[in-house]
């Protein structure tokens, strides 16, 4: 077993017994190698960011947590790479960054040899033409999540700009923008501000508590669709 393959086997052993703990000789012992090389592939995961611990005493070892670990997903080369395409479309709307890390937690866990042979398939894809997206701002992206009033510096649709607090609620996104959907104390009113207008932002202490429908908007309801998971 190379040391690739013993890493998921590593994670996946752990996974298995968790949150029962597996010593570095048993697990040492299970996969044939040296206590040393268990600690060495630990730290790796560790570093890596899985969530391992290690519990102390006679009957510790090393732990995960089951939670916050994936087992291995069985995508094709074309499922990865579809998943890529449609993850590049995210570029400049307020889930490129969580898109990005999903990506990466994905092929993290794919099987060596799929995530090698996905590899090969996308460096056969190519792209053309088309600007880098404007990256929305870290807080403008987690903003609906966190629930925290914002105060931006906002260009208009002629260049002026204004500073203003807002209560954010929601997002809305075309084919062309996305926008931040917030209610907006300089004009007492619900409002849609494009994220690539959005100059300066910072996060306020205040927690948001307003809530809206889509029938609070003015645009036609029946053009408003909400995001499915399915």
């Amino acid at each position: 077993m190379n040391r690739t393959d013993r890493l998921y086997a590593l994670v996946e052993e752990l996974r298995a017994v968790s949150p029962r703990p597996r010593s570095a000789r048993w697990l040492a012992g299970r996969f044939e190698v040296s206590v040393r090389t268990i600690e060495r592939d630990i730290a790796a995961l560790q570093a890596g960011g899985v969530p391992i611990w290690a519990e102390p005493g006679r009957t510790g070892g090393y732990v995960v947590d089951r939670a916050r670990t994936l087992p291995p997903v069985n995508l094709t080369a074309g499922e990865a790479v579809a998943m890529a395409l449609a993850l590049r479309r995210l570029g400049g709307t307020p889930f490129a960054a969580s898109g990005a890390s999903a990506l990466r937690k994905l092929l993290a866990v794919l099987p060596a040899a799929d995530a090698a042979e996905a590899r090969r398939l996308a460096g056969r894809v190519h792209l053309v033409g088309g600007e880098p997206a404007t990256p929305v701002p870290a807080a403008v992206a987690d903003a609906v999540t966190a629930r925290r009033v914002l105060r931006l510096r906002y260009a208009d649709r002629v260049g002026a700009d204004s500073v203003r607090e807002v209560e954010p609620l929601g997002y809305l996104g075309n084919p062309t923008h996305w926008y931040l959907l917030a209610w907006c104390r300089l004009r007492d009113a619900l409002r849609c501000f494009r994220t690539d207008r959005i100059l300066e932002v910072a996060p306020l202490p205040e927690l948001v508590t307003r809530e809206w429908r889509p029938a609070d908007l003015d645009i036609p309801t029946e053009r408003v669709r909400p995001l499915s998971l399915l």
